[in-house]
């Protein structure tokens, strides 16, 4: 088990320095910070000297050179836009954030897992088919789509919630329901396909026939051993939450660090975009790991096997 640790732990710090990286190279070969920060009158001699204070007349080298040991000390910079430090900025945002990804996660749970063990339970039946036919529809509209159409049905049609802002419970309901139904969506059919996949399994078919309850076959046989691919995509849900809140925080203008990311980019607040980079890349993998260190719990055979490896 150590030893599985510490190879996902340098895993993880490979991918971490591979989006440092790629996302240093990308923001610098997108623009001219000095240019999308100034005023278009701006002389030569103010753009230069606005380059040179913040280290961007320096050869792309040096600068990531310079940008790397900084990481190492704990240093991610300083925002272009207030001085302030990028770290400070963000975390300002992120308890904004995280007051509608958490409710959409736990929405995702609370529906998807649900309603895909029911309609396995119920396969070929008209609630099945009810279940996938929702199921469908929720993980093909775009997060986007979806919230602007709740703007348009529960915030103008019939106004029972703002359209947008932030401030209230209220102002929660619509992009967190945006958030959260289509990956309860897709959780759903996961967890009803895993589920058909064990219920199909000849140890369920033979404690069925030795007698054993039909709630206990699904609560200690079948659950257990579909949990183990459902952990897999909730781990991916975690990053497709923190992808959605950009566009989700933009349609609701909701002050999160989706929209802070928006501003950053156009604005090439540099420290900024890569401080966010860097902790939307941590926190993707901080859950993928959590969920590997998860298998084993509801898997022995993958706890025996990495304790043998570690041996």
């Amino acid at each position: 088990m150590t030893r599985f640790i510490v190879v996902r732990v340098a895993r993880a710090v490979l991918t971490i320095a591979m989006v440092v990286t790629f996302a240093f190279v990308v923001l610098r070969a997108s623009g001219d910070p000095a240019r999308a920060m100034l005023s278009p009158e701006t002389s030569a001699d103010a753009v230069e000297a606005f380059r040179k204070a913040w280290g961007l007349d320096a050869p792309l080298w040096v600068q990531y050179v310079k940008y790397l040991l900084a990481v190492v000390r704990g240093d991610l910079g300083q925002s272009m836009r207030d001085g302030r430090t990028a770290a400070t900025v963000v975390a300002e945002r992120i308890p904004v954030t995280l007051m509608l990804t958490a409710p959409a996660l736990a929405l995702n749970l609370l529906l998807g897992i649900p309603a895909g063990i029911y309609a396995a339970l119920k396969r070929d039946s008209f609630t099945d088919r009810l279940v996938m036919m929702v199921t469908v529809a929720g993980f093909t509209v775009p997060s986007f789509v979806l919230g602007l159409v709740l703007v348009l049905a529960f915030a103008v049609e019939l106004p029972w919630f703002p359209s947008g802002g932030a401030g209230s419970v209220r102002h929660m309901v619509l992009p967190v329901v945006t958030l959260g139904l289509g990956g309860a969506a897709v959780l759903a059919r996961f967890t009803r396909s895993a589920m058909l996949e064990v219920l199909g399994q000849a140890y369920i078919r033979t404690a069925s026939a030795k007698g054993v309850p039909w709630r206990r076959v699904v609560t200690g046989h079948a659950l257990p051993n579909a949990a183990i691919p459902v952990l897999t995509i909730v781990g991916l849900m975690v990053g497709n939450l923190i992808a959605g809140t950009v566009l989700v925080e933009s349609v609701f203008s909701w002050p999160g660090i989706g929209s802070l990311l928006v501003v950053s980019v156009v604005s090439r607040d540099l420290a900024v975009v890569q401080c966010i980079l860097l902790l939307v890349a941590a926190a993707m993998i901080a859950t993928n790991l959590a969920v590997d260190l998860l298998y084993g719990m509801f898997d022995p055979r993958l706890r025996d096997t990495r304790s043998a490896g570690g041996a």
